[in-house]
């Protein structure tokens, strides 16, 4: 199966992957485990809201965790490079037939929300309250010491459908895998700002969040933060990790916060930005795709996500068998 071509003009432009909303249903056990555990930094919070940014960022938040009744996803934001962009993104998704309008959020300004094709809700904004910096700010660094958000994944029930609408958008794919047959994508990684992606999808019931992950500027981060987690009641969160991945080549942990949402924490991919950069394509069967010393994941990985508030998931378009760990 062919990956599209790259677009390198698109109808709008999209710098990076912004922030996530989230839905929990306990603030205090949230702050608890994404501040005090974690490492993120609280910059507001209220009686039904939760605002968290990693060090390096200057906007005002990179996570929002908002009460509800169930464990959601509410909606994934991404930055654009101009005021006029919002515009021509807005005309973009009109003349698409999709939902699309602008909404007022707190320390955001113009945000446009709407969803992709297969229901993933999704934000666009430019301007965001600045934060004065703090990642020289070493006191306040503790847990994983997160610098910032670096992408999300999602499960798809059709990643070529995925794959093309994000394409048009200017996503590019850095990665892919390919079902048995080589007929249709499995899982792809796509990206704006010239790392290895900033959305993800992966073959599965969806649409669905996989996981949203945080860049950190060396594996012994996660290793203290396993160590903390092993002695502050989280071992049990501990899901998958660490390791390094074949596709990204990057050192990962995965973890679940007390609500199950799945967080990646994430270092040493590489430079995409190069326009001509070639995709690398991976067998779906490859032990070394999931993990480059061969440790397949376990069956949560494939089965267990977090839904979008207000869209249903369907069953995955095709039927195919990845490598389960026992």
């Amino acid at each position: 199966m062919p990956v599209p071509a790259p677009v390198l003009a698109p109808p709008f432009h999209v710098v990076r992957l912004g922030h996530v909303v989230l839905t929990v249903r306990d603030l205090g056990a949230a702050k608890a485990f994404w501040a005090d555990t974690l490492g993120l930094q609280v910059t507001e919070e209220t009686g039904t809201r939760l605002y968290l940014r990693a060090m390096e960022e200057r906007g005002h938040h990179c996570v929002v965790l908002e009460r509800g009744e169930a464990p959601a996803a509410r909606h994934l934001g991404f930055k654009v490079f101009s005021e006029e962009d919002l515009d021509r993104a807005h005309a973009h998704f009109r003349d698409r037939g999709l939902a699309a309008a602008f909404v007022e959020e707190p320390y955001q300004g113009r945000t446009l929300r709407t969803v992709d094709p297969l229901g993933v809700p999704l934000e666009f904004y430019f301007r965001m309250e600045k934060l004065p910096a703090v990642h020289q700010t070493y006191a306040l660094y503790r847990g994983v010491k997160p610098l910032r958000i670096d992408h999300v994944n999602c499960f798809s029930d059709d990643v070529d459908a995925s794959v093309a609408f994000y394409n048009e958008l200017g996503f590019r794919v850095t990665e892919y895998t390919e079902n048995e047959d080589r007929s249709r994508l499995w899982a792809a990684w796509m990206h704006r700002k010239g790392g290895v992606h900033d959305m993800a999808f992966t073959h599965g019931i969806g649409p669905r969040l996989h996981h949203v992950a945080f860049w950190v500027s060396h594996p012994m981060n996660i290793i203290d933060l396993l160590d903390l987690m092993a002695t502050t009641g989280y071992v049990a969160s501990i899901e998958r990790g660490p390791g390094r991945h074949g596709i990204s080549n990057a050192f990962f942990l995965y973890v679940r916060d007390p609500d199950g949402h799945r967080i990646e924490i994430y270092c040493s991919d590489y430079q995409t930005i190069d326009p001509d950069h070639e995709p690398i394509r991976w067998d779906l069967r490859d032990p070394q795709r999931q993990t480059l010393w061969g440790a397949p994941a376990p069956r949560s990985w494939f089965e267990e996500g977090t839904p979008f508030a207000g869209t249903p998931a369907r069953q995955p378009s095709y039927a195919a068998s990845p490598i389960v760990a026992g």
